[in-house]
């Protein structure tokens, strides 16, 4: 009977020379749409600057555009200033 499992290939035949080089930066190919408040556009913008960069920089760009994104949200939770002559009483 030759039911035999094959031999497995060595590990040097089956991965490539660089396999522990990092691979370059690749677009996503994720359109964004304009949301019309230039506060998140401006913080959603940041993130095209991913397709450019390191997969091990990505991190801090996604913590930087959520920072400025929950800065947005919680300016939205603020109550404005009253003007100089608007009588609150």
């Amino acid at each position: 009977m030759n039911d035999a499992m094959p031999e497995p290939e060595p590990a040097d035949a089956a991965a490539p020379q660089d396999a522990h080089e990092p691979a370059g930066a690749a677009p996503l190919g994720v359109e964004r749409v304009v949301t019309g408040h230039p506060g998140v556009d401006v913080h959603l913008a940041r993130l095209e600057e991913v397709d450019h960069l390191p997969a091990d920089v990505h991190l801090e760009v996604y913590e930087d555009v959520h920072r400025g994104l929950r800065a947005e949200l919680t300016s939205l939770d603020a109550h404005p200033a009253p003007r100089p002559y608007e009588n609150r009483s």
